[in-house]
C-alpha cells in the first residue's frame, strides 16, 4: 500500500467540485481527510458565534457523507503546521493537499506551513475550489486591480469558468490505521448562550442542504430575483451565502446549474433573474479579489481619507446596543437586526439599510458594524462583509457616496410595503395599519392605542431624529470634502 496523502479540508466542506479531494483520489493512495481548527492562523478574525454553530453541523455531515463511503474526518485543534506534521509522521503520509484560501493572515499562515512541509519532505499541492476567477489571474489594462465592480465583471465575463471538478469515489480510500481524532464535541463550537437555538428551523448545514437549497433556487426564485431580490418578506434570495462561506457548495456548482437550466432556450444567461443573481456571484469574486490585493481593509478604509472621519462619541455604547438589539425605533431596522439575531442572517436589502442607520444615523464606525455582523451571521465572510460595510460607510472601492443616505422609512414603505416583514420580527406592531408601521410615533394616539402600542414603553421612539442625524452625517462629511447631497427613497 502506498503511503497516504491528508486531505485537509477547510472553507471546501464538501465531496463534489472538490479540487484537492479529486486530485488526492486520483493518486490511488489511501486518503487521510482532517480538519483542523486553527483560531490564531485566522489571525484577528476566528470565527464568530454564529459561523461556528454551522461549522459544527457542517463538519458533522462531512464526517457521516465519509463515512458512508468507509471514511471519516480527523478532528484536531491547534497550530495547522503542527498538526498537521504530527499527522504527516503518525501516518507516515508523504503529501498534503488542500485547497486555497485568499484571507491575508491564512494566506501567510500557509505559506509558512507549505515551506515547513516541503522541507521535511512532504509533497504539498494546493487548488482553487472557492472561486470562479482567482484574484491574482484578474487585472485590468494596466496590470493592476480592479477598484469598480461593473468593469471587474465585464471582463471576468469574457473569461472561460471551468466546469465542476467530478469526484465519484465509490469507496474511501481507508488507510491502514485511522490516527486519533477529536469529537466535533470537542472542538467547541457550539454558542453557550441559548441565542441560537432557533438556527435549526432555518437551515440545515451540509452538502445536500446545499443542494437541496441550489435545487428550490433554480426551480423556481430565480426567474424573477431581479425584482423579488429586494422584498425582505419574500423567499425571493438563494440564501446559498452560509452554505458557500463553509465551501457546502462551489460557485461553478452554481454557474452549472443555471446552464444546464438554461440548455431548454439555448441562450445563458436564460433570463433578466439569472443574469442579476450571476452578477451576485460576481459580486462574492469582487470582494474577494479586493481582500486579496488590499489586505488592510478589513481594519481601515480603501480610501485613507476617511482614516480621518469624525465618528460620534457613543458613551457607553448606549446607542450600538439599540441598534444590536433592534431597539432604535425605525421599525425597518429593527425588524433586520431582530432576524439577524434568531436565524443567523439578514436578507441583503435590510442589511444595507441597517448598516446606512449605524454609520450615517447614528454616525458610528463601520467597523463596530463589520464586527457585529461577523459575530452574529451564520455567512460571516472576510471579504464580503469587510466590502460591504466600506461600501455603505462610502469609504471603499466603488462604494456608495457617503452623501447618499438610505432614509429608513421611505426604504421600508418602498421594500415593505404591507409591512409584513417588519410584523413578522416586531410583533408589537404588527397590528398597526399600514400607514403606520413603518413611523409609529407619527400615528395618531387613538391608532397607537388600538394597536397597544405605547412607546417608550413596549416600543422605542426613534433614538435619533431622521432630518438633525442626516444634517449632521453631512455636516461630518463635509469636514472631508464638499460634494453634494443625495437622500436614496
Amino acid at each position: 500500500m502506498p503511503p497516504p496523502v491528508i486531505l485537509w479540508f477547510r472553507q471546501d466542506l464538501r465531496l463534489q467540485d472538490n479540487a484537492a479531494l479529486a486530485a488526492a483520489l486520483q493518486t490511488g493512495a489511501p486518503v487521510v481527510p482532517v480538519y483542523v481548527l486553527d483560531d490564531a492562523g485566522e489571525g484577528a478574525w476566528p470565527a464568530g458565534g454564529a459561523a461556528r454553530w454551522w461549522l459544527h453541523h457542517a463538519l458533522v455531515a462531512l464526517d457521516a457523507s465519509l463515512r458512508a463511503l468507509g471514511g471519516r474526518l480527523i478532528l484536531a485543534r491547534g497550530p495547522a503546521g503542527e498538526v498537521l506534521d504530527r499527522l504527516r509522521r503518525d501516518t507516515g503520509a508523504t503529501a498534503v493537499y488542500w485547497n486555497r484560501r485568499y484571507e491575508p493572515a491564512v494566506i501567510a499562515r500557509d505559506r509558512a506551513l507549505k515551506a515547513a512541509l516541503a522541507d521535511a519532505g512532504a509533497e504539498v499541492r494546493s487548488f482553487n475550489s472557492a472561486l470562479l476567477f482567482e484574484p491574482h489571474t484578474v487585472a485590468n489594462k494596466q496590470g493592476k486591480p480592479f477598484q469598480v465592480f461593473t468593469p471587474f465583471w465585464r471582463h471576468c465575463l469574457t473569461l472561460p469558468v471551468p466546469a465542476p471538478v467530478p469526484v465519484k469515489p465509490a469507496a474511501w480510500p481507508a488507510p491502514a490505521r485511522w490516527p486519533a481524532s477529536l469529537t466535533v464535541g470537542e472542538l467547541d463550537l457550539l454558542p453557550t448562550r441559548p441565542w441560537a437555538r432557533e438556527f435549526p428551523e432555518h437551515w440545515t448545514p451540509g452538502e445536500a442542504g446545499a443542494q437541496q437549497r441550489l435545487k428550490a433556487f433554480v426551480a423556481g426564485a430565480v426567474d424573477d430575483y431581479g425584482n423579488r431580490r429586494n422584498l425582505p418578506d419574500t423567499d425571493g434570495t438563494s440564501r446559498l451565502s452560509p452554505w458557500l462561506h463553509t465551501g457546502e457548495i462551489g460557485p461553478r456548482q452554481i454557474w452549472a446549474a443555471l446552464q444546464a437550466r438554461a440548455k431548454a432556450t439555448g441562450v445563458f444567461p436564460s433570463g433578466r433573474g439569472e443574469q442579476v443573481f450571476l452578477s451576485e456571484v460576481g459580486w462574492r469574486e469582487f470582494a474577494h479579489h479586493l481582500l486579496f490585493h488590499f489586505p488592510h481593509t478589513p481594519a481601515k478604509p480603501l480610501r485613507e481619507d476617511f482614516e480621518k472621519f469624525p465618528w460620534a462619541a457613543d458613551p457607553g455604547g448606549v446607542q450600538l446596543r439599540a441598534w444590536q438589539r433592534g431597539r432604535t425605533g425605525y421599525p425597518i431596522v429593527d425588524a433586520g437586526m431582530r432576524q439577524l439575531w434568531r436565524t443567523g442572517w439578514m436578507h441583503n436589502r435590510v442589511r444595507m439599510i441597517t448598516a446606512s442607520f449605524l454609520v450615517k444615523h447614528l454616525r458610528l464606525s463601520w467597523t463596530h458594524g463589520a464586527a457585529w455582523f461577523w459575530d452574529t451571521l451564520v455567512d460571516a465572510d472576510l471579504a464580503n462583509n469587510t466590502l460591504g460595510w466600506q461600501w455603505t460607510a462610502g469609504c471603499g472601492a466603488d462604494a456608495a457616496p457617503y452623501f447618499r443616505i438610505f432614509a429608513p422609512v421611505l426604504q421600508g414603505e418602498k421594500f415593505d410595503a404591507d409591512g409584513h416583514y417588519v410584523r413578522r420580527w416586531v410583533p408589537e406592531l404588527a397590528r398597526l395599519p399600514v400607514k403606520w408601521i413603518h413611523r409609529p410615533w407619527e400615528a395618531p394616539a387613538d391608532v397607537l392605542a388600538a394597536a397597544g402600542v405605547t412607546l417608550g414603553q413596549n416600543y422605542p421612539a426613534p433614538i435619533v431624529d431622521h432630518a438633525a442625524a442626516r444634517a449632521a452625517a453631512l455636516a461630518a462629511f463635509k469636514t472631508l470634502r464638499g460634494d453634494g447631497v443625495v437622500e436614496r427613497g
